[in-house]
This record gives structure tokens, C-alpha cells and sequence, in this order.
């Protein structure tokens, strides 16, 4: 029987790993590994990093290239299907070449969580997989480095928090009935769009890793700041992963 663990690794750090997580890389007869463009290669290694510290040797590693996501049109529901199902087809080309007999435990390495605004799950479910056939391994998510590393607490006392996307806060601007939103998945620096008076915003990137960035203060005054540095570190890594906590003002932290 084919099993699949989809284990979330946080960040990259190794001391952010779960035991439960360590035993299923480690356990595991195949790792699918995915590439993307070039420029990504550090990124990649940072997985295969991993790995090998976890004693997986490069035959149980099936490495593949992701393939791109349509960025023409405005149908982006259709573009994510599409990517979706290609990715799919990917992970299944695969394991018929790895794996032949269909049969064995596999893992997928899932930045964060699996649970967590990532697509794992949902690719996984193209593979006609019986539910009990798939092992979820819940990871660090980088809000909670986020919140770790600037030494604030995620929610007020008895108050709701929204985590939400640079592309729901670019198109809808601050929800209703909340004070606090964690914004992943911002490329687009959706929060320079915010214009409330005294927001205040709490920046990291390559959280829990050597290049950790961290910025904090009010966003008018820094946020040309944040996305200078955040241009700075792309073009140094080829690639980045950050995170921002923003506060309206007279809420504690």
C-alpha cells in the first residue's frame, strides 16, 4: 500500500522539527523533492540540507521540477486548477518511476504547516488516494516565528486575530471587526496600501534561518524601509519568504 506523509518542516530549521515529523523523514522509502526556476536553488538546498542531516541518502530522494503557473488572464481559480493538476501529474510521474510496485511510504517536505495556505492537501487529493492513505505532520508555522522572534504575543487578551493574504488585503482592504492580521503570501507588498494612521507592523523574513530579517515600527515611517530591504534580500538569495503582523493603535502587545 502506498502510503504519502505530507510533513511540515517550518522554516528549513532543523531544530524546528518535530520527532514526529523526524520519524516520517526519516522512515520514509522515498522523499519527493521539487525544483523551481533557478533562481530558487538555495531554497532547494536548504530541503536537501535538511535531509541529509536526517541521514536520507540521495537514492531515496526523487527530485522533479515544478512546473509554472499560468499568469495570463484574470482567472486565477482556473490558473491554480491548472497548476494544480500539473503538479499532480508530476508527484505521479514520480512515483510510477521510484516506486513501480505502487506500494511504500513516501514523504513531501510542506514549508510550515500542511494546514495552513498551502496546496499539499489539495494536490494530494488529485492522486485518488483513500483518506487513511495520507498522514498529515503538522510543522512550526512562520507566524508563530514571526511573533516568537519579535517577542509580542499573536492576539490581544480575549480578541480575535485574522490571518489573511497580500492579495485579500490588496483587493478588500482591512476586514470588519478585527485589529490585528497576520498577512502571508504578499508578494505584491500589499501593505503599502494600507493608509489607517498609527498601523503598526511587525516584518520578518527567512524566519528561524542564518538570514533572518526582522523589522517593527510604525508603518508609515518603515514600510519604504521594509521593501527596500526585502528587494535587497531577493536579489541576494533569489528568493524570499516573509510574513507581517499589523496592529491598529491602543492595542497592546
Amino acid at each position: 500500500m502506498l502510503e504519502l506523509f505530507l510533513v511540515g518542516i517550518g522554516t528549513g530549521n532543523p531544530d524546528h522539527l518535530t520527532r514526529e515529523a523526524e520519524n516520517a523523514i526519516r522512515g520514509a522509502d522515498l522523499v519527493l523533492l521539487p525544483h523551481k526556476e533557478d533562481n530558487k536553488a538555495e531554497l532547494a538546498q536548504v530541503r536537501l540540507t535538511l535531509l541529509q542531516q536526517l541521514g536520507v541518502d540521495g537514492g531515496r530522494i526523487a527530485h522533479f521540477d515544478m512546473p509554472q503557473r499560468r499568469q495570463t488572464g484574470d482567472d486565477y481559480d482556473n490558473q491554480v486548477d491548472e497548476w494544480h493538476d500539473a503538479i499532480a501529474r508530476r508527484w505521479q510521474a514520480s512515483l510510477a518511476a521510484h516506486l513501480p510496485s505502487g506500494a511504500g511510504r513516501v514523504a513531501l517536505l510542506v514549508w510550515g504547516d500542511p494546514a495552513l495556505y498551502d496546496s499539499t492537501l489539495r494536490i494530494a487529493s488529485r492522486l485518488g488516494l483513500r483518506s487513511e492513505q495520507v498522514k498529515v505532520v503538522p510543522g512550526i508555522t512562520s507566524m508563530q516565528l514571526l511573533c516568537s522572534a519579535h517577542g509580542i504575543a499573536l492576539n490581544e487578551i480575549g480578541a480575535p486575530f485574522l490571518v489573511t493574504t497580500g492579495r485579500q488585503l490588496r483587493d478588500h482592504g482591512w476586514p470588519p471587526g478585527v485589529d490585528t492580521l497576520v498577512v502571508m503570501l504578499d508578494g505584491q507588498r500589499s501593505y503599502e496600501q494600507v493608509s489607517e494612521p498609527d498601523v503598526e507592523i511587525w516584518w520578518g523574513a527567512y524566519l528561524g534561518m542564518p538570514q533572518q530579517l526582522l523589522m517593527r515600527g510604525r508603518l508609515a515611517q518603515v514600510a519604504a524601509q521594509i521593501s527596500a530591504r526585502r528587494a535587497q534580500a531577493r536579489q541576494a538569495h533569489g528568493w524570499i519568504m516573509d510574513i507581517y503582523l499589523l496592529r491598529r493603535p491602543g492595542k497592546r502587545s
